[in-house]
């Protein structure tokens, strides 16, 4: 493989300080807890049985965190991620067959919904977690390849502001995919839930509005 020299010392340490502060970020013990959104939909997918006993995982679009939970609901991890450059809860028709130099900016969201996650290889032959395979958006390691878009600082910054510069797909830190996300959805059929910006819990999850919470 080749490689190329650092640019300057400056950004050298930059690279390295947003590695390791995403490290941290990505560690955040389970007692820490999710905010409420993501705890209210992961109480109300167990209470109603949507999680089919299984562990399972929320993505909260406006925090910019992916939370996993056990079976019964209780959070065992959680990391920040990246997400769709265009805010908005449904995908585009067709645009899982379109050549992504072809998807304009206001078209690249992270659709909100449930989704039955498999694990899977992607066209460079890389394993992935689909989300949603008809629409193309999986769950991946971060790709730091384009320098320019920074995507190691973004999610090691404290805002969440700068966590939006995918085409869709939700970016995750290397070493957490690796220890929590692949592993657990190493089986077909558990769910991911990616909870709405555009609307509320209750319209686009019917069983969060049964269960009361």
């Amino acid at each position: 493989m080749k490689r190329t020299p650092p640019s300057g010392g400056a950004s050298l340490r930059g690279a390295v300080l947003a590695a390791a502060c995403l490290a941290c970020a990505a560690q955040q013990p389970a007692s820490a807890g999710p905010p409420p959104p993501a705890e209210r939909l992961a109480q109300a997918a167990v209470a109603a049985g949507d999680n089919q006993s299984q562990p399972f995982a929320v993505i909260d679009k406006t925090a910019a965190r992916l939370y996993l939970f056990d079976r019964d609901g209780r959070m065992t991890a959680s990391s920040p991620v990246l997400l769709g450059l265009a805010r908005g809860d449904d995908s585009v028709p067709g645009i899982g067959s379109r050549p992504m130099a072809d998807i304009r900016a206001e078209e690249r969201t992270t659709p909100a919904g449930r989704f039955d996650a498999e694990p899977g290889i992607n066209t460079s032959g890389e394993d992935i977690t689909w989300v949603d395979y008809d629409a193309a958006i999986s769950m991946h390691r971060v790709r730091a390849n384009n320098k320019s878009e920074r995507r190691l600082q973004r999610l090691a910054s404290a805002t969440t502001s700068d966590n939006r510069i995918s085409y869709g797909c939700i970016n995750v830190p290397a070493v957490f995919y690796d220890a929590h996300v692949k592993p657990t959805f190493a089986s077909r059929g558990r769910a991911v839930y990616v909870l709405p910006e555009m609307t509320t819990l209750e319209a686009r999850f019917p069983f969060a509005r049964k269960s009361g919470n």
